[in-house]
Protein backbone atom coordinates (compact mmCIF):
# COMPACT_ATOMS: atom_id res chain seq x y z
CA UNK A 1 0.00 0.00 0.00
CA UNK A 2 1.52 3.39 -0.99
CA UNK A 3 2.31 5.86 1.75
CA UNK A 4 -0.35 8.61 1.98
CA UNK A 5 0.86 12.13 1.36
CA UNK A 6 -1.32 13.81 3.97
CA UNK A 7 -2.91 12.49 7.15
CA UNK A 8 -5.41 14.58 9.09
CA UNK A 9 -5.62 13.88 12.83
CA UNK A 10 -8.25 15.06 15.29
CA UNK A 11 -9.51 14.13 18.73
CA UNK A 12 -13.19 14.19 19.62
CA UNK A 13 -15.77 13.80 22.34
CA UNK A 14 -19.44 14.44 21.54
CA UNK A 15 -18.71 16.50 18.42
CA UNK A 16 -21.57 15.26 16.23
CA UNK A 17 -22.55 18.88 15.52
CA UNK A 18 -19.04 19.68 14.25
CA UNK A 19 -17.20 16.68 12.93
CA UNK A 20 -18.86 16.33 9.51
CA UNK A 21 -18.15 19.94 8.48
CA UNK A 22 -14.64 19.67 9.88
CA UNK A 23 -13.85 16.56 7.84
CA UNK A 24 -15.45 18.00 4.71
CA UNK A 25 -13.10 20.97 4.91
CA UNK A 26 -10.12 18.58 4.72
CA UNK A 27 -11.60 16.14 2.21
CA UNK A 28 -8.49 16.65 0.06
CA UNK A 29 -6.38 14.61 2.53
CA UNK A 30 -5.45 10.97 1.96
CA UNK A 31 -6.49 9.67 5.38
CA UNK A 32 -8.27 10.92 8.48
CA UNK A 33 -7.49 9.65 11.98
CA UNK A 34 -10.08 10.31 14.70
CA UNK A 35 -9.32 9.40 18.32
CA UNK A 36 -12.63 9.54 20.15
CA UNK A 37 -13.05 9.66 23.93
CA UNK A 38 -16.33 7.96 24.67
CA UNK A 39 -18.74 9.99 22.52
CA UNK A 40 -22.42 9.19 23.01
CA UNK A 41 -23.91 11.46 20.34
CA UNK A 42 -23.01 9.73 17.07
CA UNK A 43 -19.62 11.37 16.53
CA UNK A 44 -17.92 8.06 15.79
CA UNK A 45 -20.60 6.96 13.35
CA UNK A 46 -20.39 10.23 11.42
CA UNK A 47 -16.59 9.98 11.20
CA UNK A 48 -16.76 6.36 10.09
CA UNK A 49 -19.28 7.30 7.43
CA UNK A 50 -16.83 9.86 6.09
CA UNK A 51 -14.17 7.17 5.77
CA UNK A 52 -12.08 8.07 8.80
CA UNK A 53 -10.07 5.58 10.83
CA UNK A 54 -11.75 5.91 14.23
CA UNK A 55 -9.97 4.85 17.40
CA UNK A 56 -12.16 4.59 20.50
CA UNK A 57 -10.81 5.17 24.00
CA UNK A 58 -12.33 6.05 27.36
CA UNK A 59 -9.03 6.99 28.99
CA UNK A 60 -8.24 10.72 29.02
CA UNK A 61 -4.72 11.86 29.88
CA UNK A 62 -4.85 15.33 28.36
CA UNK A 63 -4.92 16.97 24.94
CA UNK A 64 -1.24 16.42 24.20
CA UNK A 65 -1.26 12.71 24.98
CA UNK A 66 -4.50 12.20 23.06
CA UNK A 67 -3.14 13.94 19.97
CA UNK A 68 0.02 11.86 20.11
CA UNK A 69 -2.19 8.77 20.05
CA UNK A 70 -3.69 10.02 16.80
CA UNK A 71 -0.25 10.93 15.46
CA UNK A 72 1.07 7.43 16.18
CA UNK A 73 -1.69 6.04 13.99
CA UNK A 74 -1.04 8.36 11.03
CA UNK A 75 0.81 7.01 7.99
CA UNK A 76 1.16 10.14 5.87
CA UNK A 77 4.41 11.86 5.02
CA UNK A 78 2.69 15.03 6.23
CA UNK A 79 0.27 15.49 9.12
CA UNK A 80 -2.34 18.19 9.62
CA UNK A 81 -3.69 18.49 13.17
CA UNK A 82 -7.14 20.03 13.40
CA UNK A 83 -9.88 20.32 16.02
CA UNK A 84 -13.49 19.38 15.38
CA UNK A 85 -14.65 23.01 15.67
CA UNK A 86 -12.15 24.19 13.05
CA UNK A 87 -12.48 24.48 9.25
CA UNK A 88 -9.78 24.89 6.60
CA UNK A 89 -10.77 27.66 4.18
CA UNK A 90 -10.22 27.37 0.42
CA UNK A 91 -7.09 29.53 0.32
CA UNK A 92 -5.41 27.54 3.09
CA UNK A 93 -6.47 24.25 1.51
CA UNK A 94 -4.79 25.25 -1.76
CA UNK A 95 -1.55 26.11 0.02
CA UNK A 96 -1.56 22.89 2.04
CA UNK A 97 -2.06 20.83 -1.13
CA UNK A 98 0.83 22.65 -2.80
CA UNK A 99 3.15 21.98 0.14
CA UNK A 100 2.45 18.27 0.48
CA UNK A 101 2.67 17.62 -3.26
CA UNK A 102 6.08 19.31 -3.61
CA UNK A 103 9.32 17.35 -3.85
CA UNK A 104 10.05 15.44 -0.62
CA UNK A 105 13.13 17.49 0.24
CA UNK A 106 11.55 20.85 -0.57
CA UNK A 107 10.28 23.35 1.96
CA UNK A 108 10.23 23.49 5.73
CA UNK A 109 9.64 20.84 8.37
CA UNK A 110 6.41 22.51 9.48
CA UNK A 111 4.05 25.36 8.64
CA UNK A 112 1.96 27.75 10.69
CA UNK A 113 -1.04 29.80 9.61
CA UNK A 114 -3.54 32.27 11.01
CA UNK A 115 -6.63 31.13 12.88
CA UNK A 116 -9.76 33.28 12.84
CA UNK A 117 -12.01 32.56 15.81
CA UNK A 118 -15.62 33.41 16.53
CA UNK A 119 -16.80 34.51 19.97
CA UNK A 120 -20.52 34.43 20.75
CA UNK A 121 -21.25 34.37 17.02
CA UNK A 122 -18.87 37.16 15.90
CA UNK A 123 -15.55 36.77 14.08
CA UNK A 124 -12.87 38.46 16.20
CA UNK A 125 -10.29 40.18 13.99
CA UNK A 126 -8.37 42.09 16.67
CA UNK A 127 -7.12 41.66 20.22
CA UNK A 128 -5.40 38.56 21.54
CA UNK A 129 -7.29 36.27 19.20
CA UNK A 130 -6.06 37.54 15.83
CA UNK A 131 -3.87 36.80 14.10
CA UNK A 132 -3.71 33.67 16.22
CA UNK A 133 -0.94 31.81 14.41
CA UNK A 134 -1.02 28.09 15.01
CA UNK A 135 1.52 25.42 14.06
CA UNK A 136 -0.47 22.52 12.63
CA UNK A 137 1.05 21.15 9.39
CA UNK A 138 4.27 19.17 9.75
CA UNK A 139 6.35 16.32 8.40
CA UNK A 140 5.30 13.30 10.40
CA UNK A 141 8.80 12.39 11.57
CA UNK A 142 9.60 15.99 12.58
CA UNK A 143 6.86 16.71 15.14
CA UNK A 144 5.47 15.56 18.46
CA UNK A 145 2.96 17.10 20.86
CA UNK A 146 3.87 18.14 24.40
CA UNK A 147 2.09 16.20 27.14
CA UNK A 148 0.24 19.24 28.53
CA UNK A 149 -3.33 18.70 29.75
CA UNK A 150 -4.49 21.78 27.82
CA UNK A 151 -2.85 24.21 25.37
CA UNK A 152 -0.55 21.49 24.15
CA UNK A 153 2.32 22.53 21.90
CA UNK A 154 3.58 20.95 18.71
CA UNK A 155 7.34 20.52 19.16
CA UNK A 156 9.08 20.44 15.78
CA UNK A 157 12.62 19.68 14.70
CA UNK A 158 13.47 21.81 11.68
CA UNK A 159 12.50 25.07 9.99
CA UNK A 160 9.00 26.52 10.33
CA UNK A 161 7.42 28.69 7.62
CA UNK A 162 4.05 30.39 7.22
CA UNK A 163 1.13 29.74 4.86
CA UNK A 164 -1.61 32.09 3.71
CA UNK A 165 -5.31 31.47 4.17
CA UNK A 166 -7.06 30.92 7.46
CA UNK A 167 -8.20 28.22 9.80
CA UNK A 168 -11.74 29.13 10.84
CA UNK A 169 -12.42 28.38 14.50
CA UNK A 170 -16.08 28.09 15.50
CA UNK A 171 -15.55 28.27 19.23
CA UNK A 172 -17.66 29.48 22.16
CA UNK A 173 -21.04 30.06 20.48
CA UNK A 174 -22.50 31.47 23.70
CA UNK A 175 -21.29 33.15 26.87
CA UNK A 176 -22.48 30.17 28.89
CA UNK A 177 -20.34 27.86 26.76
CA UNK A 178 -17.38 30.24 27.10
CA UNK A 179 -17.61 30.34 30.91
CA UNK A 180 -17.83 26.56 31.15
CA UNK A 181 -14.76 26.21 28.94
CA UNK A 182 -12.89 28.80 31.01
CA UNK A 183 -13.38 26.82 34.21
CA UNK A 184 -12.19 23.56 32.66
CA UNK A 185 -9.24 25.04 30.81
CA UNK A 186 -7.96 27.19 33.68
CA UNK A 187 -7.95 24.11 35.93
CA UNK A 188 -6.00 22.09 33.37
CA UNK A 189 -3.57 24.91 32.70
CA UNK A 190 -3.03 25.43 36.42
CA UNK A 191 -2.06 21.77 36.75
CA UNK A 192 0.36 22.05 33.83
CA UNK A 193 2.03 25.09 35.37
CA UNK A 194 2.23 23.52 38.82
CA UNK A 195 3.84 20.42 37.33
CA UNK A 196 6.40 22.70 35.70
CA UNK A 197 7.32 24.11 39.11
CA UNK A 198 5.41 27.40 38.79
CA UNK A 199 3.34 28.91 41.57
CA UNK A 200 0.68 31.57 41.77
CA UNK A 201 -0.66 34.06 44.31
CA UNK A 202 -3.51 36.52 44.64
CA UNK A 203 -1.24 39.42 43.73
CA UNK A 204 0.12 37.66 40.63
CA UNK A 205 -3.43 36.73 39.60
CA UNK A 206 -4.53 40.37 39.80
CA UNK A 207 -1.43 41.70 38.06
CA UNK A 208 -1.46 39.22 35.19
CA UNK A 209 -5.21 39.69 34.70
CA UNK A 210 -4.86 43.47 34.49
CA UNK A 211 -2.07 43.16 31.94
CA UNK A 212 -4.05 40.62 29.90
CA UNK A 213 -6.94 43.08 29.59
CA UNK A 214 -4.72 46.01 28.60
CA UNK A 215 -2.81 43.89 26.09
CA UNK A 216 -5.93 42.48 24.43
CA UNK A 217 -8.21 45.53 24.49
CA UNK A 218 -5.77 48.43 24.12
CA UNK A 219 -2.41 47.32 22.75
CA UNK A 220 -3.82 44.76 20.31
CA UNK A 221 -6.85 46.98 19.58
CA UNK A 222 -9.58 44.64 20.73
CA UNK A 223 -11.81 47.71 20.97
CA UNK A 224 -12.13 47.59 17.17
CA UNK A 225 -14.30 44.48 17.56
CA UNK A 226 -16.99 46.56 19.25
CA UNK A 227 -18.90 45.46 22.33
CA UNK A 228 -17.79 41.86 22.04
CA UNK A 229 -14.20 43.08 21.81
CA UNK A 230 -14.61 44.44 25.33
CA UNK A 231 -16.38 41.28 26.52
CA UNK A 232 -13.60 39.10 25.10
CA UNK A 233 -10.88 41.20 26.72
CA UNK A 234 -12.65 40.83 30.08
CA UNK A 235 -13.03 37.09 29.43
CA UNK A 236 -9.30 36.72 28.70
CA UNK A 237 -8.42 38.71 31.81
CA UNK A 238 -10.79 36.64 33.94
CA UNK A 239 -9.34 33.39 32.61
CA UNK A 240 -5.83 34.63 33.41
CA UNK A 241 -6.93 35.63 36.91
CA UNK A 242 -8.46 32.23 37.70
CA UNK A 243 -5.52 30.33 36.23
CA UNK A 244 -3.05 32.08 38.53
CA UNK A 245 -5.42 31.91 41.49
CA UNK A 246 -5.84 28.16 41.02
CA UNK A 247 -2.05 27.88 41.08
CA UNK A 248 -1.99 29.46 44.56
CA UNK A 249 -2.74 27.76 47.88
CA UNK A 250 -5.71 30.11 48.24
CA UNK A 251 -7.42 28.89 45.07
CA UNK A 252 -6.44 25.25 44.70
CA UNK A 253 -9.28 22.79 44.54
CA UNK A 254 -8.46 19.35 46.05
CA UNK A 255 -8.75 17.81 42.57
CA UNK A 256 -6.07 20.19 41.26
CA UNK A 257 -3.77 19.44 44.18
CA UNK A 258 -4.10 15.71 43.49
CA UNK A 259 -3.13 16.20 39.83
CA UNK A 260 0.14 18.01 40.51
Amino acid sequence: MPTPLLSVILITRNEAHNVADCLRSVAFADEWIVVDSGSTDGTREIALGFGADVVMTTEWLGFGTQKNRALDRARGSWVLSIDADERVDEALAAQIKAVVSAAPAAGAAAYEFSRLSSFCGQWMRHGDWYPDRVLRLFRREAGRFSDDLVHERLVVTGAVERLGGELRHLTMPSLENALDKMNRYTSGRAVDRLRAGKRGSLSSAIGHAAWAFVRSYVIKRGFLDGQLGFVLAVYIAEGTYYRYLKMSPLGQHPAIAQMK
